[in-house]
């Protein structure tokens, strides 16, 4: 027994480690709306969510029936049948998650711990059957088939009627108070609100205090025989409260339903997934238990698992504190959230997710149903209907703009926790995540967040993310199966294998993400956005464009070092950099539009051309990119490396243009500098090569000492370059424009101030 000692502890080390990868995962569901309301400082926020945690985790102890008995049949396995079954199920489950955590995306946990006691408990129970007289058709009686297909179906089911129910809420809640809701919130903002926080308690209190053990039996009792009379006394109550807050205050009442949906949707995720994370661990416990009583424990049936569950008050404590400290601590969490939020954002912007020809299929046909729509109703619906969603944009020039109203905060909130809680008092873990994410799907769709300008994006996004989900299932299975298979007959040893291999795979996974969030902390420290006049916009914009500058050039002579050496390895790393420069590229875009939104009328006639350099910036980076997949693609297809002229000609041609590189980047980052008779000099002596050098590889055509295949990549990298030292003389030249223009203008609006 001693061996089952160690597992039970090694499932109870994994209880933690599940806890933290699946709150940082989940973290997401209850903190989204919040946070991208911005409804309260991050500390307010984490607070009350911190506050749901604990207590929901003292309504969760009738969920964690669905580890012991929900999924198969518990009284036809073995003691160390069931421990094997649990240690597998944990590993996968942990190492899946935690790949989906370190990609930024939300995935189920519920799904996620289903599938993997499913493919656990289906992989053993076939060996056992191999291993007997039985057949394959006996797999249904060691399997809660029925239990198993009302889960999954509740979980997919949520999707739909998440997404739906968000969608509509949301339609007739922006048609009663409109974008502009301050006036219609004083109106119908209280009943409104009594509503929304009547349906919360309803659902997390009522319907959730019949699990729970800090309720005695006598008040569970009495709120079940008499829900229609606390309901009416809650709206009561509510409508009350509020409506004296907007009377006597100036406080905004949608920051505190906001707040308390927080707190309940956090409360309702700890009541309804806390068994995701230790309801396994605490099942092979209670197993061990058992057994340990047995006079025979390595062949006794756990049957005593079908028992009725109670779970330790001060276990659960434990649990929500371990909760609490990876919600507050974890970067993955804030990483996750980041996703969902970008997804359902109100304003324009950089898209985290690339349109795919299902997404524009999807949109073409939304688009043209809506036409079709609008041919149908009359106009003076249409107008009226339009009227209402007017004045969707919350963009600003703040930095700190919330990406979506209070309004639908709220909506996002309240539905979600209906949902979550309706489906725990039934003991159905669907899926928070599902819930949560949908239901934000369906409330920004309402509003219009999806326009013609961020819809494919979107909608790819949401297709990635729901992938992803039924990827969850399938990997989890299998990989639970496969897991639970190899220890069967592998014994300790192999279990001891791979125990620290997936200690291993979550140790890199985690030096993978660090490095990933320092790569992103250095780019968002570059340059400081929160600009105050055009001269500290210009001096922003100047750095900002150096820094993209600089990785162009690392990216170039990687890709001629990786073409004449024919290292593949080389241009993996100038792959990773292509990527950082996409993105770079494109928030210079964005902030150079954020910067003409500075410009007055009298500098807007001086004709400084913002558009010129962020075209001269696109042009740097599609020649970049040109030298990178035209390389690449050489050394890919095995063709022959450049010959030795060719090859001394491209380095010299790279290192001059990195020569120019540096001398433009030296010259943006220092805004005193105003002569830039260097930076055209080597620009002329880099033409003069090219033209030279252009002569040379005719020559060797001529000679037929180049290949076809060679002459053309020649060409093109050196027309790329050619490109290149226009483009970067072309930045500097108006920059110095626009920048002294700038400079002039300001000093002698302080003089005239002066005077």
């Amino acid at each position: 027994m001693e061996v089952y000692l160690i597992a039970v502890v090694i499932l109870l080390i994994l209880a933690v480690i599940g806890l933290i990868v699946g709150v940082s995962n989940d973290a997401v569901n209850f903190l989204n709306s919040a946070i991208g309301s911005k409804v309260a400082p991050r500390w307010v926020i984490m607070s009350v969510a911190s506050i749901g945690l604990m207590v929901g985790t003292m309504f969760s102890t009738g969920m964690m029936e669905v580890a012991r008995k929900g999924i198969f049949h518990p009284e036809l396995f073995t003691f160390p049948e069931i421990t094997l079954i649990f240690v597998a199920v944990m590993l996968a489950n942990i190492l899946l998650l935690d790949v989906f955590n370190s990609f930024a995306l939300p995935t189920s946990t519920t799904v996620s711990i289903v599938f993997n006691m499913l493919g656990a408990a289906v992989f053993v129970a076939l060996i056992k059957i191999g291993q007997s007289d039985n057949s394959a058709a006996d797999l249904n009686s060691y399997i809660n088939s029925s239990k198993a297909l009302a889960i999954i179906s509740g979980i997919l089911l949520s999707v739909i009627i998440a997404f739906i129910t968000g969608a509509i809420i949301q339609y007739f809640t922006r048609l009663l108070f409109t974008f502009n809701f301050a006036k219609k919130l004083k109106r119908y903002g209280a009943i409104w609100g009594a509503v929304a926080l009547t349906a919360i308690t309803f659902f997390i209190v009522i319907k959730g205090a019949k699990h729970s053990t800090v309720l005695s039996l006598e008040i569970r009792d009495y709120i079940a025989q008499n829900t229609k009379t606390i309901l009416l006394y809650s709206i009561i109550f509510w409508a009350i409260i509020l409506q004296l807050v907007m009377l006597f205050t100036k406080a905004n009442i949608l920051k505190f339903i906001v707040l308390i949906g927080t707190f309940a949707l956090a409360l309702a995720f700890a009541a309804n997934d806390l068994v995701n994370f230790i309801g396994v661990p605490l099942a092979g416990l209670s197993a061990y238990s058992i057994a340990s009583n047995s006079p025979d424990p390595l062949n006794l049936l756990m049957t005593g698992l079908n028992g009725k569950v109670e779970t330790n008050s001060i276990l659960l404590l434990i649990t929500a504190l371990i909760m609490v400290a990876t919600l507050w601590f974890s970067k993955k969490a804030r990483a996750v959230t980041k996703t969902e939020i970008n997804l359902s954002r109100q304003a324009d912007g950089d898209e985290r997710f690339e349109s795919s020809a299902l997404a524009r299929t999807i949109v073409r046909s939304n688009v043209k149903a809506a036409q079709n729509l609008r041919k149908m109703l009359p106009d003076f619906v249409i107008r009226s209907v339009e009227k209402r969603f007017q004045n969707g944009d919350t963009a600003t020039k703040e930095k700190d703009t919330p990406a979506f109203d209070l309004i639908r905060a709220s909506v996002n909130l309240m539905v979600a926790s209906i949902l979550i809680s309706y489906a725990t008092s039934y003991k159905l873990p669907l899926s928070t995540t599902y819930v949560t994410f949908m239901v934000a799907m369906g409330t920004s769709f309402s509003d219009k967040a999806w326009g013609r300008e961020s819809a494919v994006y979107r909608v790819s996004g949401v297709i990635t993310v729901i992938t992803g989900w039924f990827l969850t299932a399938l990997i989890a299975f299998f990989a639970s199966g496969f897991v639970a298979s190899i220890m069967f007959y592998g014994g300790a040893p192999v279990t001891l294998i791979l125990i620290l291999l997936s200690g291993y795979i979550l140790y890199k996974n985690h030096l993978r993400h660090k490095e990933k969030e320092n790569i992103e902390e250095q780019e968002t420290t570059v340059v400081n956005t929160e600009w105050s006049s055009e001269l500290e916009a210009a001096n922003g914009l100047m750095k900002e464009c150096a820094e993209v500058l600089e990785g162009s050039s690392e990216v170039i002579l990687s890709s001629i070092e990786g073409l004449i050496s024919e290292d593949r390895k080389i241009f993996y790393s100038a792959d990773k950099q292509l990527k950082r420069e996409k993105k770079r590229t494109n928030n210079f875009i964005n902030h150079s539009f954020e910067a003409a939104k500075l410009l007055d009328e009298e500098n807007l006639k001086l004709e400084r051309r913002y558009g010129k350099i962020i075209a001269a910036l696109q042009q740097i980076f599609t020649n970049t990119k040109s030298v990178y997949i035209n390389s690449s693609t050489h050394v890919e297809n095995t063709h022959y490396a450049p010959n030795e002229d060719q090859s001394a000609e491209l380095k010299e041609l790279s290192n001059d243009l990195k020569k120019q590189i540096d001398l433009t980047s030296k010259y943006l980052r220092n805004s005193e500098e105003k002569d830039i008779s260097e930076i055209e000099k080597i620009t002329e002596s880099l033409q003069q090569k090219l033209i030279e050098y252009d002569k040379n590889q005719i020559r060797r055509i001529k000679e037929k000492k180049s290949s076809t295949r060679n002459s053309k990549l020649y060409f093109s990298i050196v027309s790329d370059f050619e490109n290149i030292s226009t483009q970067l003389l072309e930045i500097v030249t108006l920059f110095k424009k626009n920048y002294r223009t700038i400079e002039k203008i300001v000093t002698e609006g302080d003089e005239n101030i002066t005077s």
